[in-house]
């Protein structure tokens, strides 16, 4: 296992939304946007792979370990961390004999893969049970001990310090992170969103403050550009990360890495990540936007992309009407052969659907 001084700060996409998956195609090109743009990490965690989460206790099949086996040599090629997020759902109210052969053969299956990182995952599901870290700690231990990883990221059931994960997810057991923290291998990264689920600003004092609680830096899981929740369906996320520019040495020095969670549509991801790329890279200046289309979209698409980003940012789907709908559906089918543009013509036409499952 990695110490954590070994570790260089980490820089990627966690694929930890809900909702409509990307192709295993998608997956795959990520790997040579990812390395062109200096990101180091890609973490394959999708909420609707029941295999890693709800029904962690069936066994791959094996095209599906096939698939995942593609995947991390592409990345490996690439020389990028590649991890996989096993989320054992609620596995810590029944940790029993059985489940614990359960789950030493899913490792084993996952140790095939050959993944660089295991990510420990707790995040969305009942935390309202006094011994919640406790339990965790001991699955956690567990995990780690069958596992070939080099490397570990551990996720809390309270990863942030909204109040909207007590609303869901029940009550915060007391000293729960400090517990987890003290505890915890001092090499294992930590999750956190922020002060926030949905940050985007990471105050340094903040940031300092939970480094305290978790006894190391906090590895920051940003939920921008994902619009998975109800409220984040209808829009398309393409313009620059909010606020980071300023901010950039305060995140190398205070955190342990930034990872990314972005939106059901891979492609047109792209957009926002490649001004994440530029803010690490010294290049956050100019207008971040324009420079993501220019460079990631052939030119005709990349104009009407960049005039219509705004609307698609801040009004939405319900609020363009039948008749603008069909407009925007001539704009983009010129454009059909793109796989960004093709990603917006299925979202006007209603292919994202909402996924009652993500209650955030």
């Amino acid at each position: 296992m990695l110490s954590a001084v070994d570790k260089p700060f980490k820089l990627g996409v966690v694929e930890g939304f809900f909702g409509s998956s990307w192709s295993w195609d998608a997956r795959l090109d990520y790997a040579e946007f990812l390395s062109r743009y200096d990101f180091n990490t890609y973490l394959y965690a999708p909420k609707s792979d029941r295999l890693l989460r709800q029904d962690w206790q069936v066994p791959f099949p094996q095209q599906h370990l096939e698939k995942l086996q593609t995947l991390a040599n592409a990345y490996q090629e690439k020389s990028l961390n590649f991890g996989i997020g096993l989320s054992p759902f609620e596995l810590y109210k029944n940790f029993n004999s059985e489940n614990k052969n359960l789950l030493k053969a899913k490792i084993q299956q996952i140790n095939t893969i050959n993944p660089s990182i295991l990510c420990i995952l707790f995040d969305d599901m009942q935390g309202d049970l006094d011994p919640l870290a406790e339990r965790q700690l001991e699955i956690s231990n567990f995990i780690i001990q069958h596992s070939q990883a080099s490397d570990f990221i551990f996720c809390p059931t309270y990863y942030s310090d909204d109040p909207l994960l007590i609303t869901h997810f029940g009550s915060k057991p007391k000293h729960y992170l400090e517990d987890i923290g003290n505890s915890l291998d001092p090499s294992i990264d930590i999750f956190w969103t922020g002060p926030k689920v949905f940050s985007e600003n990471f105050p340094r004092q903040h940031l300092q403050d939970i480094s305290e609680k978790l006894k190391r830096k906090p590895l920051i899981w940003h939920n921008y550009p994902v619009n998975d929740a109800q409220r984040l369906t209808d829009f398309l996320h393409l313009k620059p990360f909010p606020n980071q520019a300023n901010q950039k040495v305060e995140m190398q020095e205070l955190t342990a890495g930034h990872i990314a969670n972005p939106m059901n549509q891979a492609y047109l991801s792209q957009l926002p990540l490649y001004s994440l790329s530029n803010i690490y890279r010294g290049n956050a200046g100019g207008n971040q936007l324009r420079l993501a289309c220019e460079t990631l979209c052939p030119e005709p698409l990349a104009k009407v992309i960049f005039e219509d980003a705004d609307f698609f940012q801040h009004q939405g789907l319900s609020d363009i009407n039948a008749n603008e709908k069909k407009d925007y559906l001539n704009r983009y089918l010129a454009f059909q052969d793109s796989p960004m543009a093709k990603e917006i013509i299925d979202w006007l036409n209603g292919d994202y659907t909402f996924d009652p499952n993500c209650l955030t």
